[in-house]
């Protein structure tokens, strides 16, 4: 097949296989969008999610799968396994990272949003959250909260004890509590919020903006020292109207992005920052800016995302 197996395992290929390499191929297709989910989680980052797919069919495709009796637990094994390897590396690469680093937003499918487990957990409210943990803490979260894997598979994953797992995940459901969003806010909520922000920043009405902004609220922008963004956090109300009103001539558009509604803007074709928001007591508490466009690769075309 390759182009390191069609871009692990997106499938495709050529000419006559072995039926072991058959049924290695039919079992990891089977869960490669669980396997995704579960690394870009890990990660918040498509590109590396990707490439621990890759890592991981390689290590699968040399596995006696005889003896694997349940392909789907063997491979999240190996998933979280390349994950966590590339989550104290990439820990490392964001230390030195120019501004505010916000996760890789994924345009995702209607039907993502149906999911509310999935939806939130992908969500750029909650990946931020999860970047707060530490990285065992962080898999161990993951895995069982959001797939419900068994606390004896999450220990080998891990390599630690079932009792240590169970402590863990206490600890770390703890600490994401506390930081989450306080309240369920519906699709079509957060819809009506943007469509309002929208009309706002394009019609340069300022007032409106403050009006449907926290006082507190918090804008992230992500340029990676390669496109102009704030190197700090913009607080305050005041100062993120400011920094809104620049945007007046600017065009969004409606899009799905991490299961939720956002708005990507586009210029001369190109994309240009998408959009995410937070919504709580009905006003925006964060707003969350993507502009780096090494981020913004995987924007023009639905990921597959599951469980």
């Amino acid at each position: 097949m390759d182009e390191r197996t069609e871009r692990a395992t997106g499938v495709s290929g050529h000419g006559p296989r072995a039926p072991g390499a058959d049924c290695a191929t039919e079992a990891f297709v089977a869960h490669r969008n669980l396997l995704f989910t579960v690394a870009y989680e890990m990660l918040g980052s498509a590109a590396d999610a990707e490439d621990v797919l890759q890592e991981t069919w390689l290590r699968w495709a040399g596995v006696d799968h005889t003896a694997v009796r349940e392909p789907r637990a063997f491979l999240v094994r190996i998933t979280t396994r390349q994950a966590l390897t590339r989550l104290r590396t990439l820990r490392r690469r964001k230390e030195s990272y120019v501004g505010p680093w916000l996760p890789e937003p994924l345009l995702t499918a209607p039907d993502v949003a149906e999911d509310i487990e999935l939806a939130d957990s992908i969500s750029m409210a909650m990946l931020l959250v999860l970047e707060t943990l530490a990285p065992t803490e962080r898999a161990v979260f993951v895995l069982r909260d959001v797939f419900d894997v068994g606390y004896d598979e999450i220990a080998q994953a891990v390599d630690k004890s079932p009792a240590a797992v169970r402590q863990i995940v206490h600890r770390a459901r703890a600490h994401v509590a506390a930081r989450r969003p306080r309240e369920a806010v519906s699709p079509a909520q957060t819809r009506k919020a943007l469509a309002a922000f929208q009309q706002a920043v394009e019609s340069g009405d300022l007032q409106r903006l403050l009006d449907m902004i926290a006082p507190d609220v918090v804008l992230l922008t992500d340029g990676g020292g390669v496109v102009r963004a704030a190197l700090e956090p913009v607080v305050g109300a005041e100062a993120v109207v400011y920094v809104l009103s620049r945007l007046t001539s600017a065009a969004f558009q409606p899009a799905q992005v991490n299961g939720h509604p956002a708005l990507i803007l586009r210029t001369g074709g190109e994309t240009d920052t998408v959009l995410a928001v937070r919504l709580e007591g009905g006003l925006i508490t964060g707003l969350y800016a993507v502009r780096n466009p090494e981020k913004l690769t995987h924007i023009d075309r639905e990921t597959a995302v599951g469980r």
